[in-house]
């Protein structure tokens, strides 16, 4: 009876960590598995919650003495409860009739100057990128972020 339920515990356990990547995107089984991890020495891909960034100032201007290209500023910060991968950042720009005239999704290997792949953003941490981008056309007055 003992072998039969020491086995059975022992498939249980195989079987989460064979479905780690795929539990750990939930909620309810991420501290499981965190725990589980630590004592199995495995490794959980990052916590991806794009809804969890919070914009916190952002700005899109004209380069000075540099016709046609824009300056993006961004100021974001991870609500969420576990560390998330650093997001892709969804930029779309409008003219004045409030029509998309541009949109471009960056990746985080795109905007940060040193990206290192894994690399997280804590619970509560902020940070701030920079950079630029060729005015898709004239007269952009509008833009929006979105996180991915």
């Amino acid at each position: 009876m003992l072998a039969l339920l020491s086995l059975s515990l022992l498939l249980a356990i195989q079987l989460l960590l064979a479905q780690r990547a795929e539990l750990a995107t939930r909620a309810a089984w991420r501290p499981l598995l965190d725990v589980a991890c630590t004592v199995f020495r495995c490794e959980l891909p990052p916590w991806h919650e794009p809804t969890a960034y919070v914009m916190l100032d952002r700005s899109v201007r004209p380069v000075p003495d540099q016709p046609g290209l824009l300056r993006v500023n961004a100021s974001f910060r991870n609500d969420a409860r576990w560390p998330q991968a650093w997001p892709t950042l969804l930029l779309t720009l409008s003219d004045a009739d409030g029509r998309r005239v541009g949109q471009r999704a960056f990746r985080p290997d795109e905007y940060r100057r040193e990206h290192a792949p894994g690399e997280t953003l804590s619970p509560g941490q902020s940070t701030t990128v920079a950079f630029e981008v060729v005015e898709p056309a004239a007269h952009i007055v509008a833009y929006s972020f979105d996180f991915r």
